[in-house]
């Protein structure tokens, strides 16, 4: 969802965290184009171009407006990740 500092803050820690494989992958969806589509913008035309990041960082995350599909993409990550056994998320006991 949009947010300040804080929401920037957590989405590029989740982002490292992913990237660097010290938590699994895990469904990062950014709620509203609109407002997520100039740091998309700059991340491609700046972090990317200058090698900052790989193309495929950019695959870390998906920008959805409508919330049915925001649930759709979450549930089929889980639904795909469970299948492949890969790890199944648990609650802290």
């Amino acid at each position: 969802m949009p947010g300040g500092f804080g929401t920037l803050d957590e989405l590029f820690e989740a982002f490292t965290l992913i990237q660097t494989g010290k938590v699994p992958p895990a469904p990062i969806v950014l709620v509203g184009s609109e407002y997520w589509s100039g740091l998309v913008e700059w991340l491609g035309g700046q972090v990317l171009a200058n090698g900052m990041i790989g193309a495929h960082d950019l695959d870390l995350f998906i920008i959805e407006d409508d919330p049915v599909k925001v649930v759709r993409r979450v549930v089929e990550f889980h639904e795909k990740v469970n299948s492949d056994a890969q790890y199944a998320p648990s609650l802290p006991a």
